[in-house]
């Protein structure tokens, strides 16, 4: 109040000063840029507080999860390995999945469902009413290629969640140690002079392996009896019982080490480190590589999160000293791809397939 009584006037709120605050007079903190992100230098960005608020935005993102993949794995997983024990891939994939058993703290036990060249096994899971992720397969080129032979149910392209590529398989042409032919030249030339009296054996009755055998023989003007078996260690023993000339397919390094079979020659781009002595079928005069691979598969429609936790763990198990030791002593190369990469070979190797058997005019059934 004024002396007189009357209330002091106010000033037109537009014309009222209000100090400044000091919070408000400081200077913005500097930034730094880095990339694409700019960085605050302010007190609140500091490394402790940067780790807390990850740590809330994982909690937020693993509580968005279904519970049953925030479980997973809480059981053992089934591994089919579609081709029959004591042959090359069994000690091979028996490793990979010890190793990730420990990268997933539960069990991945391997299991043999063998037969028909090792298609039924993996295909088996093209037609499973659920995929969980508790049953994962081998894909390899003959389940690619069994659409190819003959009318499936399935397509395996679409009927299969791609996991992960694995291993590339080397194919070696043996013979018995003590058979007449030394080299390739001399197999082929005595094949061309008896047609259809030196037998040739492969896994399966139609394989990239049979295929690429009957392309040489043609090549050569040769002819071979071929002869298919349910599996390498069948085949191995009807080879060192001489009750087979020819084998030609992969895992035959524990048997050329022992003495028991003779190496000719391998279908590989360049000769193998420990095998350097043996020349390549390409440098025998013929050019003719075969590139296998083979990988994981689940049946379709896997959640995302699953499909790639088990895409990391065996890639991850792929690196364990010992499953790299079984790869080398079986002569697989290794050949880690992701699920995309592998799918997308997949998607190539169907066109590759489809081009050698109109090459050697094969008519499906």
């Amino acid at each position: 109040m004024t002396p007189a009584g009357r209330p002091w006037p106010v000033a037109a709120a537009a014309s009222v000063w209000c100090p400044t605050p000091d919070v408000a007079r400081r200077p913005h903190p500097p930034t730094t840029l880095q990339g694409d992100t700019v960085h605050s230098l302010s007190p609140s960005s500091s490394p402790a507080r940067r780790r807390l608020l990850r740590g809330l935005a994982g909690a937020a993102a693993a509580l968005a999860l279904p519970a049953r993949v925030q479980a997973f794995p809480s059981k053992p997983i089934t591994f089919v390995l579609p081709f029959p024990a004591g042959g090359s891939f069994d000690p091979v994939m028996r490793s990979l999945a010890e190793a990730t058993s420990r990268e997933l703290g539960q069990a991945v036990v391997l299991t043999h469902k063998p037969g028909a060249g090792g298609v039924p096994g993996t295909a088996a899971l093209a037609t499973m009413s659920e995929s969980d992720g508790y049953t994962v397969a081998l894909m390899h080129n003959s389940v690619l290629r069994q659409p190819l032979l003959q009318k499936t149910a399935w397509d395996p392209l679409k009927d299969f969640t791609y996991l992960c590529g694995l291993a590339g398989l080397v194919t070696g042409i043996c013979v018995a140690a003590d058979a007449p032919w030394k080299t390739l030249g001399e197999l082929l030339a005595d094949a061309k002079a008896r047609p259809g009296q030196i037998s040739w054996g492969t896994v399966g009755a139609i394989s990239i392996n049979r295929i690429t055998a009957e392309r040489l023989a043609r090549a050569a003007a040769a002819k071979f009896n071929m002869i298919p078996f349910k599996g390498g260690g069948e085949a191995f023993t009807a080879l060192i019982g001489r009750h087979l000339d020819v084998y030609g397919d992969p895992g035959f390094g524990p048997q050329v080490l022992g003495g028991k079979v003779r190496l000719l020659a391998t279908f590989s781009a360049e000769r193998l480190k420990r095998f350097a002595q043996v020349p390549t079928v390409r440098e025998s005069g013929h050019d003719f590589v075969i590139d296998s691979l083979v990988g994981l598969v689940a049946p379709k429609g896997l959640d995302p999160a699953v499909a790639a936790r088990l895409s990391a763990a065996f890639l991850k198990a792929a690196e364990d000293p010992e499953h790299k030791r079984q790869l080398d002593s079986f002569d697989f190369l290794a050949k880690p791809m992701s699920a995309d990469a592998y799918r997308r070979y997949a998607v190539a190797q169907l066109a590759r397939e489809k081009a050698m058997l109109d090459e050697i005019g094969f008519k499906p059934e």
